[in-house]
Parts: structure tokens; sequence; C-alpha cells
């Protein structure tokens, strides 16, 4: 294992899942791409082990996704690392900490924590580090660049990520709604990339073996002609192993998309459809605005009329209240 200045690490919940965003932040080191590498561990490896392998690349900066599934396992990390090498900077990323600071125990102990869009504020704390002139101030607004200006982090997969992991890819960054309860309402809104630089990425992918794609993207279905290019693209590859995961927007399913969904083959398509609940009082108090009607009629025809696997996504509703109630026969739709 070689040296490197710059280590991206994040414990996942199992080896299977691989980091988009740490792959993101590698892709835009610019310069100092080749200073730095990628360590992935998991949740159930001991801390102890994790700081050792770290430490054998000799790094000077050490980032750390941060996550709700890992935050625990990561405090201990670093507390440890910290320990026993503490002239190595620790630096924080990820939704567990871009909101929240002054109360928790991993941000006391890092010595940075980048809160939001991590690609080029990470990059430059990285050079004001090795240079000499770290900067005094601990907490540092991530910069929201233009997706455009993003390097794209499909190349930093490796071969043993295609083969044995999920591959995580977004044609799109953000999210439309305003739920109460989700870290995602904070976006300001859904913002694309360039399409076909985007599929030129795919077939990057597809062509070195990748046939699962996990698109993050909130809401697939919120551009219906993006949605409609995409799905061609891959209808153009459908073979026995593709495997395609969107989170779609239960209301707003047109005929263009049914169309080539109804094309798909039996195990192809899985679609997590965020209903939160049919209640108009619960939609109202946290604030999401859906058609009921067209939610049912839409989760009829994919039920009926598709060979997608569906996982429906709901909320509590209001105390005292039954499926039945709340979900206005949801239990007979599935």
């Amino acid at each position: 294992m070689r040296s490197a200045s710059i280590l991206l690490a994040t414990l996942n919940a199992r080896y299977i899942h691989a980091s988009l965003g740490l792959r993101y932040l590698l892709a835009n080191l610019g310069d100092l791409r080749s200073e730095a590498a990628i360590r992935e561990y998991t949740i159930k490896r001991p801390a102890l082990e994790i700081v050792e392998d770290l430490l054998i690349s000799k790094p000077r900066v050490v980032g750390f996704g941060v996550y709700i599934w890992n935050v625990v396992e990561t405090t201990r990390v670093i507390a440890m690392l910290k320990a026993v090498a503490p002239e190595v900077t620790v630096v924080l990323g990820g939704p567990e900490v871009s909101h929240e600071t002054a109360e928790q125990e991993i941000v006391r102990l890092a010595d940075y924590v980048i809160s939001g869009p991590g690609e080029a504020s990470f990059a430059q704390l990285c050079q004001q580090i090795l240079a000499g002139a770290a900067p005094a101030e601990r907490l540092i607004a991530g910069e929201l660049h233009p997706l455009d200006q993003l390097v794209l982090p499909y190349g930093e997969y490796s071969d043993e990520d295609i083969a044995h992991r999920f591959i995580y890819v977004e044609a799109s960054r953000g999210c439309p709604f305003k739920c109460e309860f989700c870290l995602s309402a904070l976006d300001k809104t859904a913002k694309p990339f360039e399409l076909a630089r985007f599929l030129d990425e795919m077939a990057a992918l597809y062509a070195r073996g990748v046939r699962h794609f996990k698109f993050v993207d909130r809401t697939f279905n919120l551009n219906v002609n993006t949605g409609v290019r995409i799905l061609e693209f891959f209808l153009a590859r459908l073979d026995e192993k593709l495997f395609l995961h969107f989170e779609v927007i239960p209301d707003h399913l047109p005929a263009a998309l049914k169309t080539l969904i109804a094309r798909f083959s039996p195990g192809s398509l899985q679609f997590e459809v965020g209903v939160q609940t049919f209640n108009p009082e619960v939609q109202a108090l946290i604030s999401r605005k859906q058609d009921n009607a067209q939610t049912e009629a839409n989760l009829r025809w994919l039920r009926q009329h598709s060979q997608a696997h569906l996982h429906v996504d709901l909320i509590i509703g209001l105390p005292g209240e039954d499926m039945e109630s709340f979900g206005q026969g949801f239990d007979r739709l599935l």
C-alpha cells in the first residue's frame, strides 16, 4: 500500500456499498489527485484496525465522510487517530456534520468541518494544509460550484468496485420538495448534470462491465424528457443482468415514461416511491404537496402493467390513525 498525503475515508454499512461522495472529492482534487487515495471500511471493523490501516499510508490529511449510520463508529476512529497521531489533520464532511456542529463530539475531535458540497472546498483546504498555510477557521461552508465545473467521479470506480459492489450514479442533485422531516429539503432545488456528458459516463461504466446502476437522484422523474432519454439509453443496452434503481415522484408518471417502463423485463427496474402519506392534513404538516388520486392511479398502473419492483416510503400518520384511514386503501394497491 503506497503512501498518500491525503486519505479519503468512510465507514460504510456494508462492504457492498461504495461511497460516491469520496469519489467526487478524489476526482476534483486537481493537482493533488496523485497524492490522494480512498480508504473504505465497514462499521463492523474495529477502530484500532482502521487507525492502523490509515497510518500505514503516512497521511498528512484524512477526510472522513460522516453519515447517520456511521457517526458513532467514526467518532471512535477519530478519537483513537488523534490520540496516537495528533499531527494528522482530520477533516469532516457529509450530512451528519453539515447542519449541527455545536454539540457533536466528533466535531470537537476534528480539526476542520466542511458543511454542504465539498468538492471545491476540500481541495482548497488540502492545498492550504500541505503548503503550511492551514486556515484558522475550523468550520468551512462548502462552495457550491456549477455542476458543469465538476469532474465526474465515475472513472474512480475500480475494477474491484465494478466486480463486487453497488455502483452509485446521479443525473441530478438536490430536491424540489420541502418536507419538514428531510435534510434534502434544505436544497434550494434540483439541478441536472449535462445529460450527454452524463450518458457518456454511463456508457463507459457499461463498457467496463457495470450492470447494476443505483441512481441517487431524489426525484428521477422530475424532468420527463431527461427520464425518457435515460430509460431509452438503458433499454438499448438491456440484457439479463441489467438492474436500475430509481427514486420516483409518485404523482408524475406521464405516458412517455409509462411506455418505456413497460418495456423493461422482470428484475431490471426497482422504484423507490416517496409517497410519505395520503392524508391531506399530514401532507400540510410536513409541507409535502401530492396529487393523491394521481398517485393511487400511478401505483395501480405500475403494479398491473409493469414488471418494476416497488418499494414505497410511508411515514406515520396522525396519532390514532390506522393504515386504512390515512392510506386510503393503500394496502390493497400493493
